[in-house]
């Protein structure tokens, strides 16, 4: 078995998952939306530490779950009613006699079928609307990101080697060593001006491959505020939507 979990009550904090794994090398801690705090260990840390570990985040904790929780108050809750659209889809939710509950693109729709017998507000038909949209997402960013990207890396004189678009939790996009380049299908989502920010910056680590000077000064000669584009973008969430 690779991992073994604990789940304790940690003061008016609440449930703290802590997870030993065969894979961590460290002690980390994340605090997500919905799915509160988790706390991964390697197998050879004892719970005990990992306790002491978030007492001693305890303060960073407090503030980290509170700007979740405004997060969560954020998140759409979809309902028949609900108006979403994407750039070339809409959601269309229909309530069905019988069956199970069903997602498909269908003609610039995202057609969902929910029996009436189900709670359309249940986990499992929210999270299935949500595959829907972001299955429309994907569609529209193989479409339109590769190409933008190839537009400013022609313009600004870069080169890529390979581009993927992938459903990543924590970044909008990465470039590796080799120059691939991977693209979170969420740029879709975000405005012009901030989606190309994100396209640029990997582009710009094709040449510099880390936060040095030297790559926020190339950034910043492109775009011409940086910093300013970065903390934009800080003010949008991957699974916030």
């Amino acid at each position: 078995m690779s991992t073994v979990n604990k789940i304790i009550q940690f003061k008016e904090l609440g449930a703290v998952t802590i997870r030993k794994s065969i894979r961590a090398r460290k002690i980390s801690i994340s605090v997500r939306p919905f799915e509160g705090i988790r706390v991964t260990i390697p197998v050879y840390v004892s719970f005990e530490r990992a306790e002491k570990f978030i007492e001693e985040k305890e303060n960073w904790l407090r503030r980290t779950l509170e700007r979740m929780r405004d997060a969560e108050r954020s998140f759409t809750i979809f309902n028949y009613d609900t108006s979403f659209s994407t750039r070339e889809h809409s959601l269309e939710i229909i309530k069905i006699n019988e069956g199970k509950p069903l997602v498909k693109l269908h003609k610039g729709r995202i057609m969902v079928l929910c029996p009436d017998n189900r709670d359309i507000k249940e986990k499992e038909i929210q999270e299935m609307i949500r595959s829907g949209i972001e299955a429309a997402w994907r569609k529209e960013a193989k479409k339109y990101l590769p190409v933008r990207l190839e537009e400013l890396a022609i313009k600004y004189g870069f080169e890529v080697s390979k581009v993927t678009i992938k459903n990543n939790k924590s970044r909008w996009g990465s470039c590796s060593k080799k120059n691939n380049i991977n693209l979170n299908l969420h740029l879709i989502r975000l405005p012009e001006h901030l989606s190309d920010y994100v396209l640029l910056h990997e582009l710009v680590h094709t040449i510099h491959k880390n936060h040095s000077n030297k790559f926020w000064n190339q950034l910043d000669m492109i775009t011409g505020s940086a910093k300013s584009l970065d903390r934009e973008l800080k003010q949008y969430r991957i699974g916030i939507y």
